[in-house]
């Protein structure tokens, strides 16, 4: 005969078991230097960033994701250099650097 407290430690087991699962983890996704919020596409700083360091690999130059959202040299210099292609005009407009003397 199976008593009442067996079931429920069973059930509790397998209650806990379900929620100690790993969390999803909450990452920005991030299309074309905009993010998807609520529906909208916002043109955040971090996906802008994200679209300067990919831009910028496509011309060849070494550069990760991280060196452009922290070091604003780094980013000053790559959009002096990029700054006229049309994708990264905004991200690099923003910091007061891109387009010269036009």
């Amino acid at each position: 005969m199976v008593r009442f407290q067996d079931v429920l430690a069973v059930a509790v087991l397998a209650l806990f078991a379900g929620q100690s699962a790993t969390p999803a983890e909450a990452k920005i996704a991030c299309s074309h230097g905009f993010q998807s919020v609520g529906g909208q596409a916002i043109a955040t700083p971090y996906c802008q960033d994200l679209l300067v360091a990919q831009v910028a690999r496509t011309y060849g130059i070494k550069v990760t994701d991280e060196a452009i959202r922290y070091n604003p040299n780094i980013k000053r210099n790559v959009c002096q250099t990029i700054g006229r292609d049309n994708r990264v005009f905004i991200a690099c407009v923003d910091g007061g650097y891109g387009r010269r003397g036009f």
